[in-house]
């Protein structure tokens, strides 16, 4: 029986996704009703050094939002996770997943990451930002490379 019993799960919505997802189903014996989603769209001016008069930024990013809520819901269908538990959110991904993880009262977080050291772990992976600062449990699970 699975101790945890409200579990967020961050994903990137890339195809390693399904790894992070079935990590957090395994670890709640299959019951998909403790598990929630998010995937935070980071801001376009926040990722990309755009000139603004040359482009509607907010357009843009409304349509990133769309397409990243539309994938969500193809990833929450796939796995049995209801409309109600997944959250497709615009901002800085390490502090949206735990602000969300505060409000939902999660008491793990389940999230990707591809096991980079050194200097490259410390100038930027998520699931590091996400760890400091975090008040519940943290699962990061191994993908790609």
């Amino acid at each position: 029986m699975s101790t945890y019993k409200n579990v967020l799960i961050a994903i990137d919505l890339s195809n390693e996704s399904a790894k992070v997802i079935a990590k957090a189903r395994e670890l709640v014996g299959g019951d998909s009703s403790k598990l929630s989603l998010v995937h935070v769209v980071e801001p376009v001016a926040a990722a990309y050094p755009i000139d603004a008069y040359a482009i509607n930024i907010s357009r843009m990013q409304e349509e990133a939002l769309e397409i990243a809520t539309e994938r969500m819901q193809d990833i929450g269908k796939q796995f049995d996770i209801p409309a109600e538990r997944q959250h497709t959110l615009m901002g800085s991904a390490a502090t949206e997943i735990r602000v969300l993880a505060e409000e939902r009262v999660a008491d793990l977080i389940v999230i990707g990451s591809h096991g980079r050291s050194g200097w490259k772990l410390l100038l930027g992976s998520t699931a590091n930002k996400v760890l400091h600062g975090a008040h519940c449990d943290i699962l990061t699970v191994r993908v790609g490379e």
